[in-house]
């Protein structure tokens, strides 16, 4: 692994070990040469994807790119990073699994709309403005009215009392 500070080549791994999910391994690694140390982390990928735009360009998908989009939405809200991790791993986990190599740009941004919604109301509004390019207030009207109506669904009634008596 290349040095981040000098690119050495000759860096070594102090300590390894797995992440919190198991779904990675986190290893701290030191370089010789300059001293500097710095952490990578090794994931598992089952295929090499390809992201098709809508314009129908092809990009490398990044995993990267996927993290900090999410982390855009959810800046300044109070979710916990291993959720956010838990749906990121999901997320390329379906990718990957679903058995196609290329992966339209907006099966990923659908994917990342749905795991948001399920994970914080007001981010999944915030990347939606973005992803569905709100150009006027009543985008906004109509997609807090989906979310109104879907929690409206979601609500289960309460149980009849069983009187066994």
């Amino acid at each position: 692994m290349r040095c981040p500070y000098c690119g050495s080549l000759d860096t070594q791994v102090k300590d390894s070990r797995p992440t919190d999910d198991s779904a990675s391994i986190r290893r701290r690694r030191v370089c010789p040469d300059c001293g500097g140390r710095f952490t990578t982390f090794e994931r598992v990928q089952l295929r090499e994807l390809t992201v098709v735009k809508r314009s129908g360009r092809r990009t490398a998908f990044d995993r990267d790119k996927l993290q900090t989009s999410i982390d855009i939405a959810l800046r300044k809200r109070a979710v916990a990073p291993e959720r956010v991790e838990r749906m990121v791993n999901g997320i390329v986990r379906q990718l990957e699994s679903s058995g196609e190599a290329d992966i339209a740009s907006s099966a990923i941004g659908e994917l990342v709309m749905e795991g948001l919604k399920a994970l914080d109301d007001v981010a999944y509004v915030r990347f939606a403005s973005v992803y569905k390019n709100f150009r006027e207030a009543r985008d906004f009207e109509e997609i807090l009215g989906q979310l109104s109506a879907d929690e409206e669904e979601g609500a289960v009634a309460p149980s009849p009392v069983r009187n066994d008596d």
